[in-house]
Order: structure tokens, then C-alpha cells, then sequence
């Protein structure tokens, strides 16, 4: 697989459409769960929480993809999977933001990808609380509903909206290299902060520490926004547990801040 968010071919019109509506349909069954106070928590090997609306909107999604798209083949968080090399895979992150969706958040997201042997082809978040769906695919924009979305113009760290999901996950020094900056340090994270930054309501997101579900559809939103997208130490890869999404402008400025031009932490 080449780098993340190259590509020869472009995607189709209703390529795009047929993962929007999977990613749709199984955000809005989510929402069957989402405030209940009876809501059934576990916890996975990992430490990570799990529910049933998890595993309800990946076995969803899974259906769908069956249905329509039998020979892909799917890597989800809560199923399995691998990445197939010489083919389609879907990656699926049901409830991507399940700490805050148990605690009756509202910015979580289903996150639903679709990837070829050249990296993201369609990359779709889908927010269903707030009813928003954004979805781009290799060659033909970015766009929540019918309004074509672009990054920010803002130049610099002074004064950017730099989100994360959880600032625990930074050394302290990249922290202070961001706020000394001048950088708005908020953690509207999750896919929420990529969301943000694709629409050009904030100037950066940054995980240090996440998984490929989390990341899959980051790199083509970010493309087809006009941002940029790599991992902490600037590789176009999504499958390093890592990202950082900017406007592009200030992408070095969000990297060197990072460590990644000067020797520093360089990601997990």
C-alpha cells in the first residue's frame, strides 16, 4: 500500500454515496443506546470500554458491506480483520469516542473507510447526535451534505485551534512547545477534532497514541479538504497509531513542536 492519501484512481460518485449511507445507518442505530442508563459496559483486554451499540453498528456494517460489496474484504475494531494488499478493505471504528458516548456525549462518531492497494480511497465520519455526515473520496472533494468543505487559511500556531482526545498521551515538552507558541489547546477530540479541522473550524488535531480504525478515513478527508495528514514524525501513514491533521499551512510548525524535525518522541 502506497502512501496514505496517494492514488491513481480516483473515487466514484456512488462509491462514495454507497459508504456514506453504511456509515450513516450505523451511526443512527448507535443511537438506540446512546443516553440509556442501562447501558451495558465492558471492558476489552486492552482497558478499552465495549457495548452492544459497539458491536451492534460493526455487525451493521459488516452486513452491508456483504451485501453490496462481497469480495472487499473488512478490518473492524470490535471483529477483526486484516488489511488485504492487493485488494479493497473496509475499516470500521463503530463508536469511535465510546468513553464519551457511555457518559452520553454527543461527539461521537462511526467511522467507516474504504482503502485499495493505493492507500484511503473513501474516508466517512459520521456524527449521529448532531445529524452530520462528512465524506470525501480520492479525486472528488470532501463534503458534509451538499457544502464542499476546505481547511482554514490561518498561517500559523499563534492563535490556531490545536485539538487532541487526550492530553495524557503527550510528553510534557510538546505540550509546552505548543501552548508557548501560542497554539488554543482544546480536546473536542476523537474524530470529532478531525471533523473540525476538514471543515475549518480548528487548525490541528493530534493523537500520539490511537489505533488504524481510529485514523483510516483521516488521510483522504485531510487530502480532499486541502489539509494535510501524517503520523507525529511526518510519514503519510495511518497505520503507525499516530496522526496529526492540519490545515497544512502549520503542519511543520505542528510536527517540530511534536519532535518530530529536532530528534524527540516520534510517536508509539
Amino acid at each position: 500500500m502506497r502512501a496514505a492519501g496517494a492514488g491513481d484512481g480516483p473515487a466514484g460518485e456512488s462509491l462514495v454515496a454507497a459508504v456514506r449511507e453504511i456509515a450513516a445507518e450505523a451511526g443512527a442505530l448507535t443511537l438506540r443506546w446512546f443516553g440509556r442508563r442501562d447501558l451495558g459496559v465492558t471492558n476489552k483486554r486492552d482497558g478499552t470500554e465495549v457495548t452492544e451499540a459497539d458491536r451492534a453498528a460493526e455487525r451493521l456494517v459488516r452486513d452491508r458491506i456483504g451485501e453490496r460489496f462481497p469480495d472487499d474484504a473488512i478490518f473492524g475494531e470490535e471483529e477483526g480483520g486484516s488489511i488485504r494488499p492487493d485488494g479493497r478493505t473496509w475499516i470500521v471504528d463503530p463508536i469511535d469516542g465510546t468513553r464519551g458516548f457511555v457518559r452520553g456525549v454527543p461527539l461521537y462518531a462511526t467511522l467507516v473507510a474504504l482503502v485499495d492497494p493505493h492507500g484511503p480511497l473513501v474516508g466517512v465520519i459520521d456524527l449521529p447526535v448532531l445529524g452530520q455526515t462528512l465524506a470525501a473520496g480520492r479525486g472528488a472533494g470532501c463534503w458534509l451534505g451538499d457544502h464542499r468543505c476546505s481547511v482554514s487559511d490561518h498561517p500559523d500556531l499563534r492563535g490556531a485551534l490545536v485539538n487532541t482526545s487526550d492530553y495524557n498521551t503527550f510528553e510534557p515538552a510538546q505540550f509546552e512547545a505548543l501552548r508557548s507558541r501560542g497554539a488554543m489547546m482544546r480536546t473536542w477530540g476523537d474524530a470529532y477534532g478531525y471533523f473540525l479541522v476538514a471543515t475549518g473550524q480548528a487548525e490541528a488535531m493530534i493523537d500520539p497514541v490511537c489505533e488504524t480504525w481510529d485514523l483510516a478515513p483521516m488521510p483522504v478527508i485531510m487530502a480532499e479538504a486541502g489539509g494535510a495528514f501524517t503520523d507525529v514524525a511526518g510519514r503519510p501513514e495511518f497505520r503507525n497509531r499516530n496522526g496529526v491533521a492540519t490545515n497544512g499551512l502549520l503542519h511543520a510548525a505542528v510536527l517540530d513542536a511534536m519532535g518530530a524535525r529536532h530528534g524527540g518522541n516520534r510517536g508509539q
